[in-house]
């Protein structure tokens, strides 16, 4: 019984940790994380802090907390013990054994930063265009608002309090997890696509963000770049550095400007 037992679970490894993901398991695991993170959203984040008087804005937060660190992470730590005897991601997350020179490393980091900074901001009337079209639909509060609108009718200390409370998880640690997940291991056994596996891992990542359908077309444009470095340079810390910077950059200019009264 014992032997049968564990090879379940042996089989389940052996296939996760294969060269290659059959298609339909690809797709699987990209947006599994995402439904999770809604059903969490609906049933307890949201409720919990609109129990608490803050906005629902930091319900997503939460809910990533409690959704996407033990699916993404905690997977990839399951299978690191699996496959190593301990928690490690070696042999579990690519793109991390020829790491480029530093100052290469920034001289292409930078320009992605800027480029997802002034593109998404230039598509935002187009994320709004599809939210009017077809997404009104949508059951989240705030849902196709700005950063601002999401946070509006709530006291200024309270929004100030929510986004910097964001600042650490949204602005770094869901980046990196989502780095290391959706590039490292995901878009490193895709099924054998060339020069289109980022664009394919790109595509999966938009759309696993279910709570912002209206931004997926946006969202493939400016984020792009960074798998698509990542495949080329073969350094995970591409994207981590072009996701997690400029999250974080928004994040934190974003509250400074609250604070300082720079934002309606």
């Amino acid at each position: 019984m014992s032997t049968t037992a564990g090879a379940g679970p042996s089989r389940i490894v052996e296939r996760l940790l294969a060269d290659r993901h059959r298609l339909p398991l690809s797709i699987a695991l990209h947006l599994a994380p995402g439904a999770l993170i809604v059903a969490v959203y609906l049933l307890i984040a949201e409720p919990l802090v609109t129990s608490i008087g803050y906005p629902p804005f930091l319900g997503w937060a939460v809910a990533m907390l409690l959704a996407l660190v033990p699916f993404e992470l905690g997977l990839l730590l399951w299978l690191g013990r699996r496959r190593n005897g301990r928690f490690s991601l070696r042999g579990v997350v690519h793109y991390l054994d020829k790491p480029l020179p530093r100052r290469k490393l920034v001289t292409i980091v930078i320009p992605l930063i800027l480029w997802f900074l002034v593109v998404s901001t230039v598509l935002m009337p187009m994320d709004n265009f599809f939210y009017r079209l077809l997404f009104r639909w949508v059951p989240f509060e705030g849902a196709g608002g700005g950063p601002t609108d999401v946070l509006a009718g709530y006291p200024h200390s309270v929004m100030v309090i929510a986004l910097a409370a964001c600042i650490p998880l949204t602005g770094l640690a869901f980046p990196l997890i989502e780095e290391l997940y959706f590039r490292g291991f995901l878009m490193a056994r895709l099924p054998r696509m060339g020069r289109w596996a980022p664009v394919v891992s790109t595509v999966l990542f938009s759309l696993y963000h279910l709570w912002t359908p209206w931004g997926f077309l946006s969202r493939v444009i400016f984020f792009l770049p960074g798998p698509w470095s990542v495949w080329r340079k073969k350094d995970l810390r591409v994207s981590i550095g072009m996701h997690a910077g400029t999250n974080f950059l928004l994040g934190t200019f974003g509250t400074i400007a609250l604070l300082l009264n720079l934002v309606p």
